[in-house]
């Protein structure tokens, strides 16, 4: 009998990359040969790498093998229609997929069966039109990444507002907008609003981790509807939902909290849109936490989630998903394509921005082999046994960190550890203006070839903004683990060096920014200067 405290083992490593023996004066050199910036630093200088779980996570067999099948034709390539059955599969039909990859896979010799099934089906009415709808009216747009989705949507809807109400002022709230979302925002003169949920700082205990969760990443309704009320509905063009909330910690969003922010939507007639990085993670908090949910599947619990919202961004990097792939989608003649289709139709004038930044729509600057990648990687990852090792990782290096002494967030989210850095340097003379989280990444960088991600004062120009833009933002390090990269070995290491970097917050230095202070995403190209007092 296995003693019920061990989880049995879900998957096995076949393939190893060595990682290089590198001195503290050699990093040291690196470090100021790229201007102390962390994004700079050379990746094969480190020895664990938590920059970001964006692309960065290890391909399955599965995917490897799909890969193979990558069509690399210019005009509707294979992978395009079986990527956007997937796309249908996953975020509009729980468990009654379809899952005609396989068609492909097993490569189906009926012609007239793949043409019946797949390349000429005509489908309308949900979040992928396809066959002739897709052409007449297309709501699903393939992206390199994310942020390739949030500049066709924000610079789209910038150009529908301006042609249309000129002279307005606009807001977007959101429960936690990310770095690249509110530049995207805000390079389109709209203005990036977050309503954090009051209790993320909170006091949690440790050893409930497994038990209870709060939902930390909702959105405070009672804030949404103060701040539609006061600028008016018809100044608030979006309300943007992000799941898991990766700029509040990572926390996840309640499908209690979905609802009441769809209900606030309808009420003033505004469209709700999710950032879906990590909607799988969010499925798997809410079948383990809310009431109601313990019993479905995270297929079905995927689809309810987004019968909620009326379009979505996601960056298919994240969530373990693939290396490369974003999307924009929305539903079919639903709320969003309605109040933006004034002269012309809001997804014909999306399709011609994705031309022309990023190639043909059936393609959208991925790959075929990125495409297939990607298809399976859609399947995988509502696997329940891939969601549990994944989050498991997480709460073991949240809940060895805590136990040390050393202050994160918790309960921890799906894809990373927040360390709090307020709590971090209590007790030193470092304030918010002296950047103490970029100054952790520098000592982490330096000491232990440890890299994490500063995501507080510095990322979101605290010092740029008005005391009123200062309520959001929050003040993290942030250390996001990529998928089936790293082992207990890594989770241990890194541990024991922020355990360390802990006792001796005091050494840690301040920072300067020498160069780059007024760009926009600085924190991606700036120079910078540590002061060691």
């Amino acid at each position: 009998m296995v003693d019920q405290g061990f989880r049995i083992p879900t998957k096995k490593s076949l393939v190893v990359r060595k990682v290089r023996d590198v001195t503290q004066k050699q990093r040291e050199r690196a470090q100021a040969a790229t201007e102390y910036n962390v994004f700079s630093f050379p990746a094969e200088l480190l020895v664990v790498d938590y920059l970001s779980d964006s692309g960065t996570t290890a391909m399955t067999d599965r995917q490897w093998a799909a890969l193979m099948y990558g069509d690399e034709s210019y005009g509707r390539n294979t992978g395009y229609f079986v990527l956007l059955e997937a796309f249908r599969d996953i975020f509009e039909r729980g468990d009654a997929r379809r899952k005609t990859v396989d068609l492909i896979l097993r490569n189906e010799r009926d012609v007239d069966k793949l043409m019946d099934e797949l390349l000429l089906v005509d489908v309308e009415g949900g979040f992928v039109n396809g066959g002739r709808f897709q052409l007449m009216r297309p709501n699903a747009f393939i992206v390199p990444q994310g942020r390739c989705a949030e500049h066709l949507l924000f610079t789209t809807l910038r150009k529908v507002l301006t042609e249309h109400f000129p002279g307005s002022e606009y807001w977007i709230p959101s429960n936690g907008h990310f770095d690249t979302t509110e530049a995207n925002i805000h390079s389109n003169d709209i203005h990036p609003v977050n309503l954090f949920s009051g209790d993320i700082f909170s006091e949690f205990p440790v050893e409930e981790i497994r038990d209870v969760n709060p939902f930390k990443g909702d959105m405070d309704i009672r804030r949404l509807v103060k701040l539609i009320d006061e600028k008016g509905a018809e100044s608030v063009p979006l309300i943007y939902l992000t799941i898991t909330n990766n700029t509040a910690a990572g926390q996840p969003v309640s499908m209690r909290n979905m609802r009441e922010v769809r209900e606030v939507a309808d009420r003033y007639g505004i469209p709700l849109f999710f950032d879906a990085c990590r909607f799988a993670e969010n499925a798997y908090f809410i079948k383990e936490f809310e009431e109601g949910y313990e019993g479905s599947s995270i297929p079905e619990i995927v689809r309810e989630m987004f019968i909620h919202c009326d379009g979505f961004s996601i960056s298919f990097k994240k969530d373990g998903l693939a290396n490369m792939g974003g999307g924009l989608f929305f539903k079919d003649r639903g709320v969003f394509h309605r109040r933006f289709s004034v002269d012309a139709d809001v997804g014909v004038l999306l399709k011609e921005m994705q031309i022309l930044s990023f190639g043909n729509d059936s393609y959208g600057g991925l790959s075929g082999r990125d495409i297939m990648a990607l298809t399976i990687g859609l399947y995988e990852v509502v696997e329940e046994d891939y969601l549990r090792d994944r989050i498991e990782q997480v709460r073991d290096m949240a809940e060895k960190l805590a136990l040390n002494g050393v202050p994160v967030v918790l309960p921890p989210g799906g894809h990373a550890v927040y360390v709090d850095i307020d709590r971090f340097f209590e007790g030193t003379d470092v304030r918010i203006e002296d950047f103490g989280g970029v100054g952790l990444t520098l000592e982490l960088i330096r000491r232990y070839g440890i890299r994490g991600c500063e995501l507080g004062p510095f990322a979101f120009e605290w010092d740029k903004k008005t005391p009123e833009e200062r309520k959001g933002i929050l003040n993290f390090v942030r250390f996001a683990v990529p998928r089936n990269v790293y082992n207990v070995e890594h989770i241990n290491y890194t541990v024991a060096a922020l355990t360390e970097l802990h006792r001796n917050r005091e050494r840690i230095p301040k920072v300067e920014i020498v160069r780059g202070k007024e760009l926009r995403l600085r924190h991606f190209q700036t120079g910078l200067r540590p002061v060691y007092s």
